[in-house]
């Protein structure tokens, strides 16, 4: 390479792109077959990469992450009691007018707020291009689908709905940059951020081998999914002196707002060349056949987070184990015997 094409090169700064309270109707409520409710970090890594895509390369703008911010969610569901029934459509009758079958499908309306990890070039430093980027790329998502939903224009009202923001990020500057990313989660307050807590899969794996050394991760990953009570024994003396004895029902303990989460998938077969396989959607794709890969995430207020880095998914490929799956690096602070026992 010359020293020409050097000195032409485009110079690229990190920086951070905001897309604040998107409305999203009709998304898929069912991401995996096994868990129902918020889309899968899949969803929206995979409208993250359409939306590159659409712009093309000379945007001037490159995506990495995203990350996600919820403020709502509406299941269209009916209720009755503890049971929940989706809300189906009617599909048209066959052509021999015989009742077409009803495939059962989730949807849910979603008010959340995107947050991208992308570079961009040196033309954009000035606010003024920073801004119109900003705008071209909310344009451009307000007419694509995120999670099978459309994507819906703000409600009327007294109060203008936010802009978009793209905001480079300080270099070589960690109170700066720390600073930022407070500042810019106060404006995705009220909500809810969704980041991984492979740790705690681990972590209850092991403690339920201490009982049982048969105990197989999907054994650990059901156990956190759902609300376990368990009965205790309370003694209570009464006024003549005698005891009486009875037994409480609680709950177990859990790590804050825990939900089980699809997290990408594990190939089962080797990679087909493209094209031989019958019946595939895109004819000039090398395709795989696969299975779903789930892990445990966790909802926490974006006030909580300590840096980008806990909120950004990320998407990650491993050809050896042939696993496609979503990353986050969100760790959570130790608590007060783990940070005695790493000192000591």
């Amino acid at each position: 390479m010359s020293a020409e094409d050097l000195q032409g090169a485009p110079v690229w700064r990190r920086a951070v792109l905001l897309l604040p309270r998107l409305r999203i109707q009709n998304a898929n409520a069912v991401s995996s077959p096994m868990t129902w409710g918020w889309p899968a970090m899949t969803a929206f890594l995979g409208a993250m990469t359409a939306a590159e895509r659409r712009l093309g390369r000379d945007a001037g703008i490159k995506f990495y992450g995203v990350g996600m911010v919820c403020h709502g969610f509406e299941p269209q569901v009916t209720r009755g009691g503890y049971t929940r029934s989706f809300h189906l459509t009617r599909n048209p009758v066959l052509p021999n007018g015989a009742t077409a079958a009803i495939v059962e499908e989730g949807r849910a309306h979603l008010d959340l707020t995107l947050v991208f990890d992308v570079e961009v070039t040196e033309g954009q430093d000035g606010e003024a291009e920073r801004q119109a980027l900003a705008q071209r790329v909310a344009q451009l998502v307000q007419g694509m689908r995120i999670a099978g939903g459309s994507v819906m224009p703000a409600l009327p009202g007294n109060r203008r709905p936010p802009r978009p923001l793209l905001e480079l990020l300080p270099v070589g500057h960690a109170d700066d940059e720390r600073k930022q990313f407070r500042r810019l989660m106060r404006r995705c307050l009220p909500g809810f951020a969704l980041v991984s807590r492979d740790d705690l899969l681990q972590a209850r794996l092991e403690a339920l081998r201490q009982a049982d050394v048969d105990a197989s991760p999907l054994d650990a990953w059901l156990d956190l999914s759902r609300l376990t009570s368990r009965a205790h024994k309370v003694s209570r003396q009464k006024a003549d002196g005698t005891v009486e004895e009875s037994a409480e029902w609680r709950y177990d303990s859990r790590e804050g707002w825990i939900v089980p989460i699809p997290v990408g998938f594990a190939g089962l077969s080797g990679l087909h060349p493209a094209g031989s396989v019958a019946g595939a959607r895109d004819a000039a794709t090398p395709l795989r056949f696969v299975e779903g890969v789930y892990s445990i995430g966790q909802w926490i207020s974006p006030h909580r987070l300590r840096g980008w880095s806990d909120l950004f998914w990320w998407a990650e490929h491993d050809e050896a184990s042939r696993l496609y799956r979503c990353r986050n690096d969100y760790a959570p602070l130790p608590t007060t015997a783990e940070a005695a026992a790493t000192e000591s």
